[in-house]
């Protein structure tokens, strides 16, 4: 049913290129209008201020957190250099950090 809706307005999900927020004709917009947007939402639920490109970097960290490999985020990122993911938008997370204590943990205690 979604996708009906989003190919009636151009927008072709399966598309590595199509933009995540676009104008009512699928086309740029502003980026300013993005965090417009996005300020509404976090004044009407009370919710931490972040920045759109936040986002991206949170989706990033949330990414490797599920499982993603370097070269996955890499690519839907669009970055051309690992390096940029890894060392730009990748961000520990708290629920990372205590899985890399577990996994410590059970290879010293596989000893």
């Amino acid at each position: 049913m979604a996708s009906k809706i989003y190919l009636a307005k151009g927008i072709i999900i399966s598309n590595k290129k199509q933009l995540v927020f676009s104008n009512k004709y699928n086309r740029f917009i502003q980026p300013v209008q993005t965090q417009k947007w996005l300020q509404k939402v976090i004044d009407k639920y009370k919710l931490q201020p972040i920045t759109t490109h936040g986002l991206r970097h949170t989706h990033c960290s949330l990414l490797f957190e599920a499982g993603a490999s370097i070269k996955e985020v890499q690519e839907r990122l669009g970055h051309t250099n690992v390096k940029t993911t890894i060392d730009i938008y990748t961000y520990v997370t708290k629920k990372t950090k205590a899985s890399t204590i577990e996994k410590f943990d059970a290879y010293i205690n596989s000893r």
